[in-house]
């Protein structure tokens, strides 16, 4: 399969996505804060210097996704009609992070929710390394994606 961002010297491009057809559009994404069972339990219990740190998490999760485009060099700006960021504690240790992006356009949105839950991971880390350096940003993925010419793809669980 061609890789479409190249041309045909091989040099990085911009997909030319002007005749393609707006098609509604959605990706899920997620991503994992593992940290000790004490600083998650800060985090629960409201005990954050910094404040509410699943609130602040979710809001740099939808300012990160609309402007993916301008981190990510290839990646056209959007009209995104929606996005929803959900933080949530998994076991003792982890903090679950889901966002869901939606557009009606020409190209898909699965870097705009890799993109949100990245900037969500991130600022728990900044909200809570003065109680825990330690924390680490994983199993960051796309689990789902509707729309457009390539049509669904859903991460297989296991």
């Amino acid at each position: 399969m061609p890789l479409t961002h190249l041309d045909e010297q091989g040099r990085a491009r911009m997909v030319d996505v002007g005749e393609k057809a707006y098609t509604q559009r959605s990706a899920t994404a997620q991503a994992c804060v593992r940290m000790q069972p004490q600083t998650l339990q800060c985090i629960q219990s409201g005990e954050v210097p910094k404040g509410d740190v699943f609130a602040c998490a979710r809001i740099a999760g939808i300012m990160a996704a609309k402007r993916t485009a301008e981190w990510i060099p290839m990646c056209h700006p959007l009209p995104l009609d929606g996005i929803e960021v959900q933080c949530c504690a998994q076991g003792t240790d982890c903090v679950q992070i889901t966002a869901t992006v939606r557009c009606t356009y020409k190209t898909g949105v699965e870097m705009e929710a890799l993109t949100a839950v990245s900037a969500a991971a991130l600022t728990i880390y900044d909200m809570c390394k003065a109680i825990d350096r330690a924390m680490v940003i994983e199993q960051t993925m796309l689990l789902e994606k509707t729309g457009g010419k390539s049509g669904t793809f859903m991460r297989e669980t296991e």
